[in-house]
């Protein structure tokens, strides 16, 4: 059923987590409980600081668009996984399949230069807070986004012109979950060492240009919270940043390990755990991590309600 005897495949089998029929049961049920909680909690932090105007200032700004970019992520993935799991029906189109791997790449990549933005504006607020309303402007704020948007664009796009080069002359099963670059490079017959190299450098720029903004910002960071003299403001500063650099940390940490090598070390196993975890589990976590361990969502939350009982 799955061998091809020509080059072109019409469309591929997502073979899954599993082949237990029990198993696939349990997993559906957590995903769709994963999924539901990513939804409530990202289009929940969007309304808070869309209803609170004291939380209309950059560093929310940027953190509505991370939720955006983690409901849009998360819905890429976690929707067709569903269906795989609780149906028999496990194809996918070719086109299907490019299609879920380019916006999978696109807000990726942008996640990586928001982060990147979130980090920067932290940078200003506490190096520079005298000057914060001037430098961080609302015109540098879409500027910002608009970057990260056209930079997860183009990555993708390169991405998917030559990943469309390869051929799949032997097998059209993906030994995957979704349409990641890694499982599809393993399965075609084609000399793929132009697209991995095309893939290592466009993802490998990327991440370094993203994480260079982001540690540049932190070691900034680091030497002016050192000079402060109280405790608590140095504890108010790190307070501050906790969130985003926890976030960070998660996000880079599962993203290198699983994109940043050969093809060759492809590891079915590892790397769908690993898989499982950036693409359905942080979008869920990361409203929990803002919103938890930040007070002003939290008071936020409390004056929207009080606001709705006045009313």
């Amino acid at each position: 059923m799955c061998r091809r005897n020509s080059t072109n495949v019409h469309g591929f089998i997502l073979m899954g987590l599993t082949d237990s029929a029990e198993t696939q049961l349990v997993l559906s049920m957590l995903f769709l409980l994963i999924y539901l909680i990513t939804v409530l909690g990202n289009m929940g932090m969007i309304l808070i600081i869309h209803l609170d105007p004291q939380l209309h200032t950059p560093m929310y700004f940027f953190l509505t668009q991370l939720s955006f970019l983690d409901l849009s992520y998360s819905s890429v993935i976690t929707p067709k996984t569903l269906h795989n799991l609780l149906t028999s029906t496990k194809s996918i189109s070719s086109l299907g399949c490019f299609t879920q791997m380019y916006f999978f790449i696109v807000f990726g990549a942008a996640e990586c230069f928001l982060l990147s933005s979130m980090a920067y504006d932290r940078y200003v607020a506490i190096c520079s807070p005298l000057h914060y309303p001037v430098i961080m402007s609302t015109g540098l704020c879409h500027i910002l986004l608009t970057a990260s948007y056209v930079i997860g664009f183009v990555d993708s796009t390169v991405n998917a012109i030559f990943m469309n080069r390869l051929h799949f002359c032997k097998y059209n099963v993906i030994q995957h979950f979704f349409c990641d670059t890694s499982p599809i490079l393993a399965l075609s017959c084609s000399d793929t060492f132009e697209v991995e190299l095309i893939i290592f450098i466009c993802g490998g720029s990327n991440l370094v240009l993203s994480l260079l903004t982001i540690s540049g910002s932190y070691v900034c960071i680091l030497f002016t919270i050192l000079k402060i003299n109280s405790t608590a403001g140095k504890k108010k500063a790190f307070s501050t940043c906790a969130s985003h650099v926890l976030g960070v940390t998660i996000f880079y940490g599962t993203l290198i390990f699983t994109h940043l090598k050969p093809k060759t070390s492809y590891s079915l196993g590892r790397d769908q755990v690993v898989s499982v975890f950036y693409t359905i589990v942080i979008p869920m976590l990361n409203p929990l991590i803002y919103s938890l361990r930040n007070t002003e969502v939290k008071n936020a939350v409390v004056r929207i309600m009080q606001k709705r009982e006045g009313l």
